[in-house]
């Protein structure tokens, strides 16, 4: 089910623009935007989160296409990899890109 969602158009709102700080983990620096999806719910019941890849400048709102899912094994949440139409990325590309944050959980990326 997950991977039917691959492909599909969203807007995601960022709230952690590239080059910002996480709000109650000042250590944690984004190297990537971050935001959330406002229309769609995630399993915690919170707007969907998205890491935005492609594009290296701070953004407030951006609208492509969901490339990967990061499952995380030990979290009840996913995390959506979203980047302008057409860009390809690999796994390793993910796993580099989010590490900032992803490397205190157990995932996989599916394409």
């Amino acid at each position: 089910m997950k991977n039917q969602i691959i492909g599909q158009t969203v807007t995601v709102t960022v709230d952690r623009p590239l080059g910002s700080r996480h709000p109650e983990h000042p250590d944690i620096f984004y190297p990537v935007n971050y935001g959330y999806i406002n229309v769609i719910a995630s399993a915690d019941g919170e707007a969907q989160d998205a890491y935005i890849f492609g594009i290296y400048r701070p953004l407030r709102e951006f609208t492509g296409q969901i490339t990967a899912i990061i499952h995380r094994r030990n979290d009840v949440e996913d995390k959506w990899v979203i980047t302008p139409k057409g860009l390809f990325l690999s796994i390793d590309d993910i796993i580099k890109q989010t590490a900032f944050q992803e490397k205190f959980f157990d995932t996989e990326i599916i394409i």
